[in-house]
């Protein structure tokens, strides 16, 4: 057994291996939360909500003492930890929100005082860990450990440079999975380098020069984006896309032309025209390809107009 004063713990099972802990480290664990009388009442079980937990070391958790008793386990080891009352004050918002993940129509709602006084949390027995503050045991069972190095880090895991670095290697997975002709994978993969430098953008002045800079670098995305989207039949996302650069750099080639071609999608003849007449001015290389696809769309435009016309002759014939 080991003291350390407020935690005190019990090996259950010994572990397998010891493994370093440093920040950032994702360490993925299963827990049973009981009170500390005689029946040892169970409050929780991750085996039982069907979920183990996971927590990144050194992102300040809510409920501190988990990130401190991990850390004193090896990997695969069993071990209780009584921990004292006042080290686990916030475990029953900690519990509510574990309980609810995943359940449709459950929200966390912020309680002011007066609220939490009179109505509760919504749940009974933790509703009695708030009014009587007490010890508590967690019997942790871990089951992973996963250095910072051999996970893909999620989007608040990442500092501000770490994003930035991300964007390349982003882009660069993007344009393979394309050529790939995994649209969709893609269509994902530029939309996360467009949210991190939309993030990094939040915290310059617009227009000032890092904001310009940032907004050079998603402008090409986003054309890749729109080009996944036509390809996804997805036309109107193209066209917002495509605007959006237009509205920055109002010369774009790529992006009059993709909007034209969206606008043929969804028969917009005066807007398609347009963007694509606009992009041979721009680059008369393109005269050629253009000008067939206008035919073709005005071919597909009186077609249309015909079948339309035979619709209504037949019904006014009956």
């Amino acid at each position: 057994m080991e003291d350390s004063g407020k935690i005190v713990k019990t090996i259950i099972h010994a572990g397998t291996k010891a493994v370093p802990f440093v920040p950032g480290t994702k360490v993925v664990f299963h827990f049973k939360t009981t009170k500390c009388n005689n029946e040892k009442t169970v409050i929780d079980d991750s085996k039982k909500m069907g979920n183990a937990m996971e927590l990144v070391l050194g992102k300040k958790f809510k409920l501190e003492v988990w990130e401190a008793i991990v850390q004193k386990m090896a990997l695969n080891e069993v071990a209780a930890f009584r921990v004292h009352s006042s080290l686990v004050t916030s475990y029953p918002f900690i519990s509510k929100t574990l309980r609810e993940v995943g359940k449709p129509g459950k929200r966390n709602h912020h309680c002011c005082g007066v609220t939490l006084q009179n109505e509760g949390i919504g749940y009974d027995d933790l509703n009695e860990l708030i009014k009587n503050p007490q010890d508590l045991e967690f019997t942790i069972e871990l089951t992973s450990v996963i250095p910072p190095s051999d996970y893909e880090k999620e989007s608040w895991q990442l500092t501000e440079a770490e994003k930035l670095k991300s964007i390349p290697d982003l882009r660069e997975k993007g344009n393979c999975l394309f050529k790939g002709k995994n649209y969709e994978a893609a269509a994902e993969t530029y939309a996360k380098a467009i949210s991190y430098l939309e993030q990094l953008m939040l915290a310059e002045k617009p227009n000032d020069e890092e904001w310009i800079e940032l907004n050079n670098m998603k402008n090409p995305l986003l054309l890749n984006f729109a080009q996944c989207k036509l390809f996804q039949k997805e036309y109107y996302a193209a066209i917002e896309h495509c605007t959006t650069v237009l509205k920055y750099e109002p010369k774009n080639v790529k992006a009059f032309y993709r909007r034209g071609k969206a606008h043929i999608a969804v028969w917009n003849e005066k807007e398609a025209t347009d963007d694509l007449n606009r992009a041979v001015e721009l680059d008369p290389l393109l005269r050629n390809a253009i000008e067939k696809e206008l035919q073709l769309f005005s071919d597909a435009i009186k077609e249309k107009e015909k079948l339309e016309m035979k619709k209504l002759s037949q019904m006014f014939c009956k």
